[in-house]
């Protein structure tokens, strides 16, 4: 039984060998390395962007149940009565976009204007080559510098950004590309630093590394019941792991553009973004690298804070799933949050935006430095029960404080009407 289900979680991995050994009489020896690249790479190719065909179409229809009116439900297979809920519809979408006119200002830059979408996707696809999508499947092992290619590499698509608004001559265009640099770099920095803090408890920038040291093979002491190592040592079960996860998450968030954090597409103030001069496949490309970079930091998100591939407990039911199956399933968790809270909060001013990345976000990614180490001296010396309460106050407090300065600026809302 143990070894059936070990074949179900490394399918992937031997389906790769097995088509690698087919294939290794009949290829040279300089094209071997390229097709274990192809192979690593089409089922990324093949699985993201149908998460993200589906995800277009759940948030449309979760977003219309929680606005209380009628999602996307009419469209389904081609040519016959059968809807399937109008899950189709992003087929159909994806049949107007290729076929929709693609129209490029007269004034724009033209070679800019049609690298800009493809210069955003690339770095996007890049990220996930360093991603543990389960165990032993990881595109690219980068052992010492996996985490910091990940931020590089996402970094260079504020270039894009500022591509597509400057070439589009466009002030529209030109003012929602600085609005969105200026999101992105404020809210990299928290960004960087939250995921900083489990750099220093493992010991290491690989991904896989920090998913190993997430694993139940050491007991967590002053734990009942966990002297076998029962339970997965995520790193969100710690006072620092988990306000840094919440922390990551905002910045994640204002790093893909979702909401509250959606200025550089407010549609109601500068009509589409940086992206207005943009139709046809070419605005297409943009919806896709979007949605793709928020599932990227959603995996990064799962790796550094909730154990990656890994089960919350080393027990039978739970490790007989496939390893990727934990992941996607973890992946699809947090889009549902993002989802929700799409359809629950407001779009924040430029303002209150600002100063939430410099004057909040900033400073308690900064403090969750000082208690994770604070956390990893008192190991020896302090009882986990005792460094729980002590370390999460230490949080808390600091939240409190830099909390009350927010509340004359986040107000509750009051609509009146006219008589």
């Amino acid at each position: 039984m143990a070894d059936f289900f070990q074949a179900i979680d490394q399918f992937p991995v031997t389906l790769k060998h097995w088509l690698m050994t087919q294939l290794g009489g009949v290829l040279p020896e300089w094209a071997e390395p390229l097709v274990s690249a192809a192979l690593s790479i089409t089922p990324i190719l093949a699985v993201f962007p149908l998460m993200f065909a589906l995800t277009t179409v759940i948030e449309r229809k979760g977003l219309g149940r929680i606005q209380n009116r009628i999602g996307p439900n009419r469209v389904g297979i081609p040519l016959t009565n059968i809807r399937l809920a109008g899950f189709g519809q992003f087929i159909a979408d994806g049949i107007k976009s290729l076929i929709k006119e693609d129209v490029v200002p007269r004034a724009a830059d033209k070679v800019v204007h049609f690298l800009a979408p493809i210069a955003l996707l690339i770095p996007v696809l890049l990220t996930y080559s360093v991603l543990p999508f389960g165990r032993n499947m990881v595109p690219l092992d980068l052992p010492q510098t996996g985490l910091l290619f990940f931020f590089a590499v996402g970094a260079s698509t504020e270039l894009s950004v500022f591509m597509a608004g400057w070439s589009s001559r466009n002030k529209y265009s030109l003012l929602g590309a600085m609005r969105a640099i200026a999101q992105m770099v404020s809210y990299e920095i928290p960004l960087i630093l939250s995921a900083l803090t489990v750099v220093m408890m493992a010991g290491t920038l690989s991904l896989s590394g920090i998913v190993e040291r997430q694993m139940w093979h050491v007991a967590m002491p002053g734990i009942p019941g966990d002297q076998d190592g029962l339970l997965a040592r995520w790193f969100l079960f710690t006072p620092w792991g988990l306000v840094g996860f919440f922390l990551f998450l905002t910045a994640a968030a204002a790093e893909a553009n979702r909401t509250p954090f959606d200025l550089p597409e407010a549609e109601s103030e500068i009509i589409a973004g940086y992206f207005t001069e943009y139709s046809g496949f070419k605005f297409a490309i943009f919806f896709l690298a979007e949605y793709l970079g928020l599932f990227a930091m959603c995996g990064l998100g799962i790796t550094l804070f909730l154990g990656g591939w890994l089960p919350p407990v080393n027990f039978a039911p739970f490790t007989w799933i496939p390893s990727w199956c934990w992941f996607l399933g973890k992946l699809s968790a947090l889009i549902v949050l993002f989802i929700w809270l799409r359809g629950t909060l407001p779009r924040l001013r430029t303002d209150q935006l600002m100063g939430f990345a410099w004057k909040f976000l900033l400073p308690m990614t900064l403090i969750n430095l000082v208690v994770a180490a604070l956390w990893h001296l008192l190991a020896n010396s302090i009882p986990l029960v005792a460094r729980w309460p002590l370390c999460f106050a230490m949080l808390a407090v600091p939240y409190w404080l830099l909390g009350r300065g927010f509340e004359a600026k986040f107000t509750k809302r009051e609509y009146r009407f006219a008589n």
